[in-house]
């Protein structure tokens, strides 16, 4: 998957390091410093945020582009930064201290089972006879602020949908980020030969029903009394979305 009309670092000198790295695979530190005319704290500066945000790793003196099968996606919105990339092992902790961040005011039973079962399981990515689940993460300052998540059955008769969660801390919300996980989710689905998505949310949720209505997902059906949340039953409203 790539996605190279939207991959932007924000800054010139950051592009031009991760483009230099990524033509030549695996290069020295020093090497690229020299080819690119960079000086030693300009350079150093450029790699350590790439570094952070997932871009690029660092073995010795050898730099790489960091595997992400989709690429990474830097944002500018109000003068805030904020990339999203494909989530690695690594992120499981941030991911699962994330979701539960970002649900502590809201009713969203599949997120918090999602946090639930890959904390549980200690497995963030998965790929098995089963189930693949895939997660996008979206970082401001090097920190997980929200996520999306996919997962496709491998069952032949449901191989060509996947459900889909996603979430915003609340101090990251309203400034576009939710937009942005949900279309690189939905962009990952589409690349991935998904033909539908679909999302599971409480009738208490409707933030979310109507965050989701407002990019093109409908209402399939709703199942009365499906939850019961703090001793009352609460409806279940089934959506979907075909990317």
């Amino acid at each position: 998957m790539q996605f190279t009309d939207d991959l932007e670092f924000g800054h010139e000198g950051r592009n031009e390091v991760y483009e230099y790295v990524e033509q030549q695979g695996t290069v020295d530190y020093e090497a690229a410093r020299k080819a690119l005319g960079m000086g030693e704290s300009e350079f150093g500066s450029y790699v350590t945020v790439l570094k952070r945000d997932g871009v690029l790793e660092q073995e010795a003196d050898e730099l790489r582009v960091k595997f992400d099968d989709a690429g990474p996606e830097y944002h500018e919105v109000d003068g805030m930064e904020f990339l999203i990339r494909q989530a690695t092992q690594d992120d499981l902790p941030a991911v699962v201290e994330t979701i539960h961040r970002a649900l502590d005011d809201e009713t969203y039973i599949v997120g918090t089972t999602l946090a639930d079962e890959v904390d549980r399981d200690e497995v963030l990515l998965r790929h098995n006879e089963l189930s693949s689940r895939v997660v996008f993460v979206a970082t401001v300052n090097g920190e997980v602020a929200g996520w999306v998540h996919l997962e496709h059955p491998e069952t032949p008769a449901l191989a060509h949908t996947a459900e889909l969660t996603l979430g915003v801390v609340k101090d990251h919300r309203g400034k576009g980020i939710g937009r942005k996980l949900l279309a690189r989710g939905s962009h990952c689905a589409r690349d991935l030969g998904t033909e539908k998505l679909y999302n599971s949310v409480p009738t208490t949720n409707e933030g979310a029903i109507a965050f989701l209505e407002s990019e093109g997902w409908e209402t399939e059906a709703i199942r009365e009394d499906h939850y019961k949340i703090d001793g009352a039953y609460v409806d279940e409203v089934m959506m979907a979305y075909r990317p």
